[in-house]
């Protein structure tokens, strides 16, 4: 029996038990009931969650302003015109109280609120979102936010009649209409606009200079930042809005984040009682067993997020490389990523990585994505006899009859897949290659930080990757940067100039015709076909989505928790807490 062997045999029988953990989990250890939530809410206390990583800029507009403790701190500080709740995908109004659309489906007026003030007593009026959307579009910043504020690269018209109305014109038909506008806080113009004019955007509201410099129409202001400890926040005198029953929000007095760089350390504190929650993600499978133990003695409490929308994938290296291409013009065959897929029995990663607490899937979409998910197309295989054949059509065969494939030059069948060292993905990817050893398939793995990972994908330098994406929306056209051949995401061949291949070139005009019409159910059905070539083509393959688990302390009342980061964080402003610390 081989070590690896043991080694796999050994986490089945973990994942056996881990699964009946995950079955009592699933009934909602510990999970407040609506009545509980309404009669546990009252203004004031301190929460404390924890992030992992200290944000470099206050500032989402900045070029690093994407990253995840200033994505955070944006939803914190800031506010939007209209969100999507990430609990019920339902498009919100926020900061803009109503709008009409036009017949043509083009233009759209904005009704702002009245009354609105920013956190340092300013009012808020159109000319403040007019600057928003002027910055985003400034091209010397290189912010994120610009290109995600585009309609097939193509910028929104914005105009201000009056101080309360904002008009905005779409350059074509875009069926997910103002769903664009979450991923847009608004900024304060009578703070940043001299800035903005002086080139000197990027270096306002960044760490070595006053916390007290920035100003949102979030629910929290910003007090305090002490790099690598915590960023704290205090509740915004001036937040405009309210629960059901009149209460001002936010709930909480104050904020605090600290940063605890490693997962283990996370959950240590939370069970120790020192943090409340955990901003960064959900709970990784391998702790779900002590977690388990905490909430039964009451020491925390669990919560079931559903399943994850944004699942890790094996992407293959399919940019044009004539010199790979010569050696090894197999890697990058239709084929040989359907054996893979084929190949590899998802049940396994199920049950040896995530103890049971994921589900099968084919594609991108997992099913927690209740309106985009394509239910009639299950997940493959096993089908080790399937895999092997589709090798053989390769001219991949066993020659010297030693369990390993040759191809028709007698070289070994071997590539290497690079992963995130320490990380879920690197176990996943030990059980993906041993299942590719059993149809004959060599696999190297090649274990490496996030910044190794992310320079040699930019380089084109691998023969595949295990990885993942995280993203906060659930329409497909606002994913456009992944689905597109000229994306920046498009993770296998990305910014093409024009589609390398026939079937990119088909998505690329479906996706299109996704984003022109207006009717969900048409909109639904073109992305069905989208989904469909997609597993035929498999330029990435997807093998499970993880089923979220979040813990809290006992103190965090009426969480609302979803499937994206941050999953209870997302709606700060309704969290309470329960007595004081």
């Amino acid at each position: 029996m081989t070590r690896a062997f043991k080694a796999l045999l050994v986490l089945v029988v973990i994942a056996a038990l881990g699964w009946g953990v995950w079955r009592v989990a699933s009934r909602g250890v510990g999970s407040p009931t609506p009545a509980e939530k309404s009669a546990r809410i009252s203004p004031g206390g301190e929460l404390v969650a924890s992030l992992r990583s200290d944000p470099s800029t206050y500032n989402r507009y900045a070029p690093d302003g994407a990253r995840a403790a200033t994505e955070l701190l944006s939803l914190l500080l800031h506010a939007r015109l209209v969100r999507v709740n990430r609990s019920t995908d339902d498009l919100e109004p926020m900061l803009a109280e109503g709008w009409t659309r036009s017949d043509d489906g083009l233009t759209y007026t904005l009704r702002l609120r009245h009354g609105v003030r920013f956190s340092d007593g300013a009012p808020f009026t159109s000319d403040d979102v007019v600057f928003s959307f002027r910055a985003a579009y400034d091209e010397s910043l290189k912010s994120s936010i610009g290109a995600s504020m585009r309609v097939n690269g193509k910028a929104l018209a914005v105009s201000a009649p009056d101080p309360h109305t904002v008009v905005l014109g779409f350059p074509e038909p875009f069926a997910p209409g103002l769903r664009l506008l979450d991923n847009l806080p608004i900024l304060p113009k009578h703070r940043l606009g001299s800035a903005l004019e002086a080139g000197r955007f990027a270096e306002e509201w960044v760490p070595s200079k006053p916390v007290t410099d920035v100003v949102g129409l979030g629910p929290f202001v910003l007090v305090e930042h002490v790099s690598g400890q915590r960023v704290v926040l205090e509740r915004n005198p001036h937040y405009f809005r309210r629960d059901a029953q009149g209460q001002v929000l936010p709930y909480l007095d104050r904020l605090t984040i600290a940063i605890v760089p490693d997962q283990t350390a996370e959950g240590l504190r939370l069970e120790a009682g020192e943090i409340d929650l955990m901003s960064s993600g959900e709970i990784r499978p391998q702790d779900y067993s002590g977690f388990k133990r905490s909430a039964e003695s009451g020491a925390i409490r669990l919560i079931e997020a559903g399943i994850g929308l944004d699942p890790d994938f094996l992407a293959f290296n399919l940019t044009p490389s004539p010199a790979r291409d010569k050696q090894r013009a197999w890697l990058r065959r239709r084929e040989f990523r359907q054996a893979v897929s084929w190949a590899v029995s998802r049940q396994a990663i199920i049950d040896t990585v995530y103890l049971g607490a994921a589900v099968p899937i084919s594609g991108p979409v997992t099913p927690g994505n209740r309106t985009w998910f394509d239910g009639d197309r299950p997940a493959p295989g096993p089908d080790p006899a399937r895999a092997r054949q589709l090798l053989a059509t390769l001219g991949l065969r066993d020659i010297n009859g030693d369990g390993s494939l040759e191809d028709q030059r007698g070289a070994a069948v071997r590539f290497s897949i690079m992963t995130q060292a320490g990380h879920n993905r690197e176990r996943v990817a030990t059980v993906i290659q041993e299942q590719l050893r059993q149809v004959g398939v060599a696999v190297e793995i090649v274990a490496l930080d996030p910044g190794g990972l992310f320079t040699r994908w930019q380089a084109g330098d691998y023969d595949a990757m295990y990885f993942g994406l995280q993203s906060s929306v659930t329409d497909p056209w606002l994913n456009s940067d992944f689905w597109l051949s000229s994306g920046a995401y498009h993770f296998w061949n990305p910014a093409q100039k024009t589609p390398g291949t026939a079937w990119e070139s088909r998505i690329d005009t479906l996706m299109r015709d996704n984003a022109a019409v207006p009717d969900l159910g048409r909109r639904r059905q073109v992305f069905a076909e989208i989904q469909g070539i997609f597993a035929e083509e498999l330029p990435l393959v997807y093998f499970v989505a993880p089923r979220l688990m979040l813990a809290t302390s006992q103190r965090v009342v009426n969480p609302t928790p979803a499937p994206q980061i941050p999953q209870l964080l997302w709606s700060a402003d309704t969290l309470g807490a329960a007595t004081s610390r």
